[in-house]
């Protein structure tokens, strides 16, 4: 006896179970992958910003993939019904593998959640650390140890909608977030400007000593093995540059000043 296949999709099944063709396996996904979408839908309504639908769909599919493998024609049971749970263990499994922060750490969190709310709750005001350490019967440091931890139980997705707009794009998060590393374009321009000013008139070793000691960070002694000068040599001549350098600036003074 066979399951309780379609007729239309049964001679797919039979003929993969000989074969293993990866043409009709590739079919029989095809078939049954609106069960993935399905699902993964489901799961996914239920979950807080940040998860990707994606995801879960491609876990899905490797969930389903895993069943059609291992699925029993002669067994009286419905495809649909054998692979459903597949499907969506799969997808329970890749939100595990998401989740970085141990099951104990969460705990922690939880537990110390609820005693701040009680104790928020009788005293009136938010509990100080000694309070809080007290209600959890562990010491103050091993307090500070559980909060610290538990700080990593928050996540943040950057992708998650900052606003709506009328263009076709939402702003995410991440459109607003400082960049404290990014380069000043203006910053950039004036210090151009700058060693332009400064490296006028100087020949081509002068020049590159500017530059690679106040542009590039680069020791004396680096300098001379770039240049091939010695350390003392580079050092005179970095002495008597600026001695040039502080003269003709001192000279311009009233253009800076106006």
């Amino acid at each position: 006896m066979v399951a309780h296949v379609d007729v239309d999709i049964l001679h797919v099944w039979e003929e993969f179970k000989e074969t293993r063709s990866v043409e009709l396996r590739n079919q029989l996904l095809e078939r049954y992958l609106h069960l993935v979408k399905c699902n993964a839908e489901r799961i996914w309504k239920r979950l807080p910003d940040g998860v990707d639908l994606d995801d879960l769909i491609s876990a899905g599919i490797f969930g389903l993939m895993d069943a059609i493998e291992a699925f029993d024609l002669s067994r009286q049971v419905k495809f649909e019904t054998y692979c459903v749970p597949r499907i969506r263990g799969a997808m329970l499994d890749e939100l595990r593998t998401m989740d970085w922060v141990p099951r104990l750490v969460r705990s922690k969190a939880s537990k110390m959640e609820e005693a701040r709310k009680s104790l928020e709750a009788s005293l009136g005001r938010p509990p100080n650390p000694e309070e809080m350490s007290q209600r959890l019967g562990v010491s103050l440091e091993e307090y500070y140890k559980m909060l610290g931890d538990a700080t990593a139980v928050s996540q943040v997705s950057l992708n998650k909608k900052w606003y709506e707009t009328d263009s076709y794009k939402d702003v995410r998060e991440i459109d607003i977030l400082e960049d404290k590393k990014a380069e000043d374009p203006t910053h950039r321009l004036q210090n151009r400007d700058l060693m332009r000013l400064v490296t006028r008139g100087l020949n081509r070793n002068e020049r590159l000593i500017i530059i690679l000691y106040y542009y590039e960070d680069m020791t004396m002694k680096e300098i001379g093995a770039t240049l091939d000068l010695s350390e003392s040599r580079v050092s005179q001549m970095h002495s008597s540059i600026v001695a040039r350098l502080q003269s003709q600036l001192a000279q311009r003074r009233p253009e800076f000043s106006t």
